[in-house]
């Protein structure tokens, strides 16, 4: 099991001596990178070929469709959960400049300005006095203070370093968030596309099942068949017309889900569609597994926690040992205020303090041991994110090339199912089908119809799931800051990087 053993660990000051040294002569040493004893196998299981490149951060336009680009481009600069991730980082990269305070000297100024009347009835033993008179005093005084405390065991530095990883964690989530987004956005946009086409092949259907209707009206008139039969048909033509609400809510539903997606309200997003058949799908390389490791912001993310945890560890191990403050203090002291700059007015001090802790009721130890369970947690987070990015590609590719398999079959069965329903027209003019079969043959080519265009919409999102468990064109040099600091006046000034 991984444990990261920076420091040696010190349960109490009577070891002190020792542990000083050790920890001195190791004061630059640094954390070591996260390790993991996940297997990294040499090719994917369901797909073949070599190194590939990372993929294009714009691979979305390989599918051809100008308005999922637009899309695309405004759930990146609208969508409230990039916003709220963003922020996040924005807070994450405050805590980091709040954590590398304690690296820098302290200075404050002060002033002080005083005036006392003394009652001349008291003495200065405290007895009393008569026949004197009150005398006023006046005190100014002007100084600048300072303080440091020297970071020779590490605490303050990997404190502030545990702050930085974690921010670049956060930075790595944003990314993350992203990636699900513009994917989110992908599958919406794609089921919008397969609600329009089912839709149109429903009614499609419709006017089949209306043309039979009326065939076999004209035969029930010459007395070829019964009631019943027209019944039966006008019970296909009915169900027809029943399933094309549930496609026009599935539509407008997908077309509302887009909004939220693209931070709008429904009824100011415009989203035409289309068909599923005017897109291409784009082929890819899947690589080899040990390039997902660079490919993946969630990796990446889990890594930058791990790196933060083990800080935090070390940060706790030097915490055992002395804590060295330099203070000093110049300025300025007189009685009159024409007088506070000369040089007879000048005074300063300067002190050194050492603290060692002796004994605080084991909240030293504790909070090691905290620590080093929260580096233990988060190595168990990595590895399990190694593992699920590796499944998430091979689920994908499975999914890539079954839903293909799938495809082609069932346009065969469509096919099929067209050819017998030509013959039993043609069988229903000449009056020699039984008009059950006739029933049965609408029935099926209805049913496959639909089935192919909810498989080609599965198609179509096994090759985004794709893209995203491969990492969306994502890698480290990709993933710029967005939040900077920038001096202004007064303080700091937080602004977003575009």
């Amino acid at each position: 099991m991984f444990v990261p053993t920076a420091f040696p660990d010190v349960a109490g000051a009577g070891r002190f001596g020792l542990a000083a040294l050790a920890l001195i002569a190791c004061a630059g040493c640094q954390i070591g990178a996260p390790r993991t004893e996940v297997a990294i196998p040499t090719a994917f299981k369901a797909g073949r070929g070599g190194p590939a490149a990372a993929l294009s951060d714009g691979w979305l336009r390989a599918f051809g469709s100008a308005e999922l680009d637009r899309l695309v481009s405004a759930a990146l600069s609208e969508n409230l959960d990039i916003e709220a991730a963003i922020a996040r980082l924005n807070q994450a990269e405050a805590q980091a400049v709040v954590a590398s305070a304690p690296l820098f000297p302290v200075l404050t100024g002060s002033g002080d300005s005083s005036r006392q009347l003394v009652s001349s009835t008291r003495n200065a033993t405290g007895g009393v006095a008569f026949g004197g008179a009150n005398r006023p005093t006046n005190s100014f005084s002007l100084g600048l203070n300072a303080s440091y405390e020297l970071d020779l065991f590490g605490r303050n530095r990997f404190a502030a370093n545990a702050a930085l990883r974690t921010a670049e964690a956060t930075r790595f989530d944003r990314d993350a968030v992203a990636l699900a987004t513009v994917a989110g956005v992908a599958n919406t946009y794609f089921a919008v596309l397969a609600a329009q086409d089912r839709l149109r092949i429903a009614e499609g259907n419709l006017a089949i099942a209306e043309r039979v209707l009326d065939a076999v009206r004209g035969r029930l008139r010459v007395g070829t068949n019964t009631a019943l039969d027209v019944a039966q048909q006008e019970t296909v033509v009915a169900t027809q017309r029943a399933s094309l609400p549930p496609l026009r809510q599935e539509l407008q539903q997908n077309r509302n889900a887009l909004a939220i997606l693209i931070g709008r309200t429904p009824e100011s997003a415009r989203v035409a569609g289309g068909s599923l058949d005017r897109l291409r799908l784009p082929g890819t390389r899947p690589g080899l597994p040990s390039q997902l490791l660079l490919r993946r912001p969630d990796i990446a993310a889990a890594e930058a926690n791990l790196a933060a945890a083990q800080a935090n560890v070390a940060s706790a191990r030097a915490a055992f040992f002395p804590s060295i403050q330099l203070t000093g203090s110049s300025g300025f002291a007189s009685a009159a205020l024409s007088t506070l700059l000369g040089g007879g007015s000048l005074a300063y001090s300067v002190a050194a303090g050492l603290t060692q802790p002796i004994f605080n009721g084991y909240q030293l130890e504790g909070a090691l041991a905290l620590q080093q369970g929260r580096a233990a947690e988060f190595a168990a987070s990595y590895r399990k994110a190694i593992l699920q990015s590796l499944s998430d590609v091979e689920n994908a590719l499975v999914a890539v090339r079954e839903t293909t398999e799938y495809e082609r079959r069932q346009r065969e069965a469509v096919a099929a199912a067209r050819r017998a329903l030509d013959i039993t027209e043609q069988r229903l003019r000449e009056g020699t089908i039984d008009v059950v079969t006739l029933f049965t043959v609408q029935t099926t080519l209805f049913g496959n119809q639909d089935a192919l265009a909810r498989i080609r919409l599965l198609r179509f999102q096994a090759h985004v799931s794709l893209y995203q468990a491969l990492g969306g064109g994502w890698t480290p040099a990709r993933a710029a800051p967005v939040a900077v600091t920038e001096p202004a006046s007064p303080g700091f000034r937080w602004t977003l990087r575009p």
